[in-house]
């Protein structure tokens, strides 16, 4: 039976994938509260219904920082998504293209830029994350220029990783050596599909943009255990200008909660932000995006474009957020879910579920 709505591919790519991934991308941090406060707030935005008024033609299309875009609408960038099916992010950049809309690859993504513009023709976003090494994030900007990047992603709202529970309990961080090896196993065991398509025929599991860094053989763990060392915690507003300095495109800044947050980003040369508290996977207790929101618009007065994203699971959810004044939206586990139960078909049928509903 073909999948109704975001929520049945959550429940297929479940089923499809190992635990440890499925967790990982599906969880929030410490009690999850954010991540519940996310969907249930905006699913309490009531929508006031008009009616007799002609809406035979129906257009969903809009410009983006100078980027038309069949919807308002944006794959958000998600670590290790391409895990989810053979070179998922590949699939996924395709999908989003043949749709029309845009996607924000992720600094730690599995496909590297390289690899996802290598078909030729336009490329996504790229997401990028501030490391300790500045050399090492002048070489990532600048292999965004260089691939044609329409806009740099920079993400504010991950200083040092939230405390993720399941990601404790399903071993991918929680048990290092051995014994997590084995948990791990058992679970990829569990899933044969999942271990033939990605484990054994869509190599390298690793995160491409950072290879080298971390080097093109380094294990999965290595690579989180990177992370963890060298994400910059340091990292002030005199970084964004530093950012800004670098890029000469479109500048986003993503992971903004607070409307002064909001004015000094402009301030610092941000183009567009993106209302954001990663998803409920950083600081769990943090505002709803969907609460946010409003007090930004109202700060910012239109000044800039401002998007939106958390708790997304349909075209109503970007509806909602739209009425409150977002340019566009983000979609992150939705795209996921997608990919992992039925690869670029899924994601393709994602948005068309959610264009659908947005219409």
């Amino acid at each position: 039976m073909k999948p109704a709505s975001t929520l049945d591919y959550r429940a297929a790519s479940r089923r499809r994938v190992p635990r440890f991934l499925f967790d990982y991308t599906d969880g929030g941090s410490y009690a999850e509260q954010t991540l519940a406060a996310n969907i249930a707030d905006l699913a309490a935005i009531q929508l006031d219904q008009r009616v007799l008024v002609d809406v035979s033609r129906i257009d969903t299309r809009m410009k983006l920082l100078g980027q038309a875009l069949a919807m308002p609408v944006v794959l958000a960038p998600v670590g290790l998504g391409g895990l989810h099916a053979r070179r998922g992010e590949v699939q996924a950049w395709r999908a989003a293209r043949d749709a029309g809309v845009a996607m924000a690859l992720s600094t730690v993504s599995v496909c590297s830029l390289h690899e996802v513009t290598q078909g030729g023709g336009a490329a996504p976003w790229f997401q990028l994350y501030l490391v300790k090494d500045k050399a090492a994030n002048e070489t990532m900007i600048a292999t965004a220029r260089e691939q044609g990047c329409p806009a740099l992603v920079l993400t504010v709202d991950l200083p040092t990783p939230g405390a993720r529970y399941r990601d404790v309990r399903s071993s991918l961080t929680g048990a290092p050596g051995l014994a997590g090896m084995l948990h791990r196993g058992c679970q990829v065991a569990a899933r044969p599909g999942w271990a033939v398509d990605v484990g054994l025929l869509g190599g390298p599991v690793a995160m491409g943009n950072l290879t080298g860094l971390v080097g093109a053989k380094a294990p999965l763990s290595d690579y989180l255990g990177w992370i963890a060392r060298n994400f910059d915690a340091s990292a002030d507003w005199d970084r964004l200008a530093w950012v800004r300095s670098l890029w000469p495109g479109p500048l986003i800044v993503k992971g903004i909660l607070h409307p002064d947050d909001a004015a000094l980003a402009v301030q610092h040369g941000a183009d567009a932000i993106v209302v954001s508290n990663h998803g409920g996977r950083q600081l769990d207790g943090a505002i709803s995006a969907a609460r946010a929101l409003p007090a930004i618009m109202d700060r910012l007065g239109g000044c800039i474009p401002v998007m939106a994203d958390g708790g997304v699971r349909s075209g109503l959810d970007v509806l909602r957020y739209v009425s409150l004044g977002a340019s566009a939206v983000m979609i992150g586990r939705p795209w996921v879910w997608g990919l992992g139960a039925a690869g670029q078909a899924g994601v393709a049928h994602v948005l068309q579920l959610i264009r659908t509903e947005l219409e």
